[in-house]
Formats: C-alpha cells, sequence, structure tokens
C-alpha cells in the first residue's frame, strides 16, 4: 500500500510532502521520493532514498533545502522491482517533461515496454510506473495536451493506479488520475493538495473530493477541475471531514494493530449505533430489507489477509444464530473459480481500507451475477464503500 501526497499553493512544498509522508508510514513501505518544481527556474529537482522516510529527510533538510510551491511526494512498496533508490518513485522522463508517482499495480507493463522501446524509449528501472511515465509522455509529445495524453494511456492501462502528475511545460500545476486505487483532493486558504488517504493531508485540509474511476484533475493553487475519460469537464460535491487528525494515528499506542484491539468496542458499538432507530435494527439505509433477510438461504463472507480470519469467526457466529449456511473465501481466489452463487443471497465483502484490489474485484463480480452486496469497511468514500 504506497502513499501519495501532491501541493500546489503559497508554501513551500517539500516540507508539506515530507509531513504528509509521514503520515502515511503506517501503510509500509521501503523507499522514499519527492519531485518539487522551482517556479523561478522552471526546474523540476527529484530526490529519492531508500529505506526509511527519515534518510529522505535528513537528505533534504526536512525539505528545507528544495525550493518551490509544487511538487509531488511518495513512499513505495516493492512490487516491480526491488527496493532501491533507482527503483523508488517519482519517476520520469530524460527530459523530465513527464514526472509520476503511482499507486497500483499496471499488468500489461512487458507489452507497453515493448511498444515504447519500438519507439525508442529507454528504461532504467525496473518498475511498471516507469513504463506508465513514458507512455503518458509518448502520448503527450504526439498531441501537445497533458489531458489527451493521459486519456489516451488511461484506456491503453490494464491493473490499478492512482497517478500524482507533473508536466514540465505546464507550471503550478498538478494533474491526478485514478482506476481502483484511491485518491483525494483536499483544499484550503494556501491551495491543493492530492492523497492516497485522508491522513496525509488531515491536520491541513477538512474539505475534500474523491476522484471516482477513470477521472482527472487539474490542480492549480486557486482551482480544481474534474474530467471523465472523455475529456468533459464534470462538477464535484466537497465532502467535509468529522473525524479528528487522532482518530486517523496511533493516540498513544505502541503500534496500529494494539490501538484497533482496544478499539474494538468503540467500533462496534459506532456501528451498531448507525442502524439501530427506536431500539429496532433498520438496515433500510444500506438498502437491505427485511425482505431480503427474510428470504436469504446463503451468506458468502469474502476477504484479504486478517480480514479472512474475522470472516471465519463471523461464518461459526452466523450459523450458530439462524439456519443460514455460510462460505467464507479469500478475495483472491474467488473470482478465479466461477463461483456459483445462491439466488437468494448475500455477500460480505470486509476490508479496512475499502481498497483491497482482490475484494474489490470479488465485490463487482458479485454484482454482475446479481447478488446483494454489503461493505464493511473502516473508510468513508473508500472505492468498496
Amino acid at each position: 500500500m504506497c502513499g501519495i501526497v501532491g501541493y500546489v499553493g503559497d508554501n513551500q512544498a517539500a516540507p508539506l510532502l515530507l509531513h504528509g509522508l509521514s503520515k502515511l508510514e503506517y501503510r509500509g513501505y521501503d523507499s522514499a521520493g519527492i519531485a518539487v518544481r522551482n517556479e523561478a527556474t522552471g526546474d523540476i529537482r527529484i530526490l529519492k532514498a531508500k529505506g526509511r522516510l527519515h534518510a529522505l529527510s535528513e537528505k533534504t533538510d526536512d525539505g528545507h533545502a528544495v525550493t518551490g510551491t509544487c511538487g509531488i511526494g511518495h513512499t513505495r512498496w516493492a512490487t516491480h522491482g526491488e527496493p532501491s533508490e533507482v527503483n523508488a518513485h517519482p519517476h520520469c522522463t530524460d527530459d523530465k517533461s513527464v514526472v509520476l508517482v503511482h499507486n497500483g499495480i499496471i499488468e500489461n507493463y512487458q507489452e507497453l515496454k515493448e511498444k515504447l522501446v519500438r519507439e525508442g524509449y529507454d528504461f532504467y528501472s525496473e518498475t511498471d510506473t516507469e513504463i506508465a511515465t513514458k507512455l503518458i509522455d509518448y502520448y503527450y509529445k504526439k498531441t501537445g495536451d497533458p489531458l489527451e495524453a493521459l486519456t489516451r494511456a488511461m484506456l491503453r492501462f490494464r491493473g490499478s493506479y492512482a497517478f500524482g502528475i507533473l508536466f514540465k511545460d505546464y507550471p503550478g500545476k498538478i494533474f491526478a488520475a485514478r482506476k481502483d486505487s484511491p485518491l483525494i483532493i483536499g483544499k484550503n486558504e494556501t491551495g491543493h493538495f492530492i492523497a492516497s488517504d485522508v491522513p496525509a493531508i488531515l491536520d491541513s485540509v477538512r474539505n475534500v473530493y474523491y476522484i471516482d474511476n477513470l477521472e482527472i484533475a487539474e490542480l492549480t493553487r486557486e482551482k480544481v477541475h474534474f474530467y471523465d475519460i472523455d475529456r468533459n469537464e464534470i462538477k464535484k460535491e466537497m465532502v467535509e471531514i468529522k473525524w479528528n487528525e487522532e482518530a486517523a494515528e496511533k493516540g498513544g499506542y505502541e503500534h496500529f494493530m494494539l490501538k484497533e484491539i482496544f478499539e474494538q468496542p468503540k467500533a462496534v458499538r459506532d456501528t451498531m449505533n448507525a442502524y439501530i432507530k427506536d431500539e429496532q435494527i433498520d438496515f433500510s439505509a444500506v438498502g437491505l430489507t427485511d425482505e431480503i433477510i427474510e428470504n436469504l438461504e446463503r451468506v458468502y463472507i469474502i476477504a484479504c489477509g486478517s480480514a479472512y480470519h474475522v470472516g471465519m469467526a463471523a461464518k461459526y457466529i452466523i450459523e450458530s444464530m439462524s439456519n443460514i449456511s455460510v462460505e467464507v473465501d479469500l478475495g483472491s481466489e474467488f473470482r478465479y473459480r466461477d463461483p456459483k452463487l445462491a439466488k437468494n443471497s448475500i455477500v460480505i465483502i470486509i476490508s479496512q481500507s475499502g481498497e483491497t484490489a482482490d475484494s474489490i474485484a470479488a465485490l463487482r463480480l458479485s454484482k454482475e451475477k446479481g447478488a446483494s452486496v454489503l461493505g464493511i469497511v473502516n473508510v468513508v468514500g473508500s472505492s468498496i464503500a
């Protein structure tokens, strides 16, 4: 689960990027990097470090050694290529015409790389992200239009991505796009932010936009514009974040798992209270009617990792309290076994982040098969939600 932060505004970007990335350390990472544009010279400076974020902070004097008010940053968890400075993000073209950070996986990276090699591109890293960067550059050099370059590249990518992008020819702008990986836009009095998760920018902003699948955002200090894959401008409603920064962090506990263990009673109460009205359980707000529940013949629980073990525990409890059979599947296996879902069934997707890729794929397959789907997640506005 890599992390993305970006900023364009009045303040120096590098310290804000490093601070935001530090709020995403809980996601795990093996390297980090930032890219900052010096608006006076037009140069884009890229700095990376292997290992903990502290190494990048030392290299940049906590960001104060890097001048510029527009930049993007990233913490990487290696998928393609070993942990190293070379493989760390941001990635760029030789002339830095396109500089990019990326969460997700480009599944058809080898096919795209072969195309780009034929077009004369060289590659310095082992990452799929460098290939994505240079495919966008390929279309940008053909069209001269960042939006058209992005949409044409997005139509070629198979897999998942959240991008933060600087185009050298467009000072004071950040472009962002996503498919199946989370990305939000935040706004305060100094400018605009992008982030892969709310905690990265929560101490700077309270109002955010959620970018949906196959959408693009164009950010400047004053404004943000949103576009669909056909480059039609679209309107979005801003959402106020009502939970506080402390709730997003460790709250004095040694680590997040310990915090979550001690928070279980409150989490259960908070979850139940949202669906209890006049001392009666009422799921109508999520579309789960009494009729659906009364006619249930089968429950399918789908999850990954520790959420899968939660599903196994729930199976015993549900079956002991009802006359309904429960099946539990790993999200990574469900979509590959051509599941046969009972007619009157419900699929329950469990995911802490709401962004687990295999669970999202299982959710979509379940909906295609006509099943009722209930998501249990920890993040408002996440893909599963």
